[in-house]
């Protein structure tokens, strides 16, 4: 019979500080900006024809739309799976839910408080729920800031200057610089330990105190477990964010489509280019609320003309309402399922 985990009491939540607020608000601001500019260039829009654009929709394409997000929901919350024994796919896309519910409510660190006692009410370890945690958000920030790469190479099959665009290498300088620290650390006990101290003074700053020597031989023992599943984790992880990935693109052109923008206006090439160069600014809040959307905007006007502008709005306008609203609406029922089942095993 396997062991039973002890009774760990998860940390209390502390409420986001001023600065944190501070930092939300200028990136919101900064947010605004730039999706004012980008749709200004983009030139007038048409709200009438938006409208009729919308009424294309019918009701069979809700379902399709649903089902697809809730596969990308899943793909994206499946590395959890595989950085963190004891939970299962079912708990990570259940935690991972919880905590884009909680980012969209307030600024960390109130998703990470939300992900720990989750974490403890489930008997997973507190310290390698932390740390399984850093290693999903650093590979999706892999995938997220390695997007254009792709959208380069889509660009050379197509044999298109990417003018402006080169500015995006920055973006894959980011993710090679992140891989290659994971693959540093992996390889080095001092900087294990050192990420352990890390860990420790973050659940300090949510009000439990904690040695910072026992975490970082807690994340130096982790490590040799991350070392040994690393090889068949990482590369599966990436692959699942790709695929998370590809299912999002696939949830924009089905939206594109179905409000009246046929492949003859603007082909899955042209969407897929302005998806991934878009793809980085997703590190705003609200998953790029506004920037992302001008920027695929911009791009699809200039391959599709102005004439599709309306109906592009109207696609982006319906891809957001199931990317954004949807997983926060998911993660209410997530939270609520968790708390129901923490309350019965209590």
């Amino acid at each position: 019979m396997a062991a039973e985990h002890p009774a760990v009491t998860p940390p209390p939540a502390r409420r986001p500080t001023r600065a944190a607020w501070l930092r939300r608000l200028l990136m919101v601001a900064a947010a605004v900006v730039i999706t004012v500019v980008v749709v200004r260039l983009a030139g007038p829009v048409d709200w009438s024809a938006v409208g009729s654009a919308l009424g294309h929709l019918d009701a069979w394409h809700v379902p399709d739309l649903l089902a697809l997000l809730v596969v990308r929901q899943v793909l994206n919350a499946l590395p959890l799976a595989l950085f963190i024994p004891g939970v299962s796919p079912w708990r990570a896309t259940q935690n991972d839910l919880g905590a884009i519910l909680m980012s969209m409510i307030a600024p960390p660190p109130s998703d990470v408080a939300l992900r720990t006692a989750m974490f403890a009410s489930w008997g997973v370890p507190v310290a390698k729920g932390l740390a399984g945690t850093v290693m999903n958000t650093l590979t999706f920030y892999i995938v997220r800031f390695a997007a254009p790469l792709a959208g380069f190479v889509l660009l050379a099959v197509a044999t298109r200057p990417p003018g402006l665009r080169w500015f995006e290498l920055v973006s894959i300088a980011v993710a090679a610089g992140i891989t290659v620290g994971i693959l540093l650390v992996l390889r080095s006990e001092p900087l294990a330990r050192r990420t352990g101290v890390a860990a420790a003074r973050l659940v300090r700053r949510l009000g439990r105190d904690v040695a910072e020597h026992d975490w970082a031989e807690a994340c130096a023992r982790f490590r040799t477990d991350v070392e040994s599943h690393f090889e068949r984790g990482f590369p599966c992880s990436l692959l699942a964010y790709a695929a998370m990935l590809a299912v999002d693109l696939t949830m924009l052109v089905l939206a594109l489509r179905f409000v009246g923008v046929g492949a003859d206006a603007v082909s899955l090439l042209d969407v897929a280019i302005a998806y991934l160069f878009a793809y980085p600014f997703t590190l705003f809040p609200f998953s790029g609320l506004g920037v992302v959307d001008a920027l695929v905007l911009a791009a699809v006007v200039e391959a599709g003309g102005l004439e599709v502008e309306a109906a592009t709005l109207a696609a982006l306008a319906v891809w957001r309402t199931f990317t954004v609203l949807g997983p926060v609406l998911m993660g209410l029922a997530a939270v609520a399922h968790w708390r129901r089942g923490s309350r019965s095993s209590g």
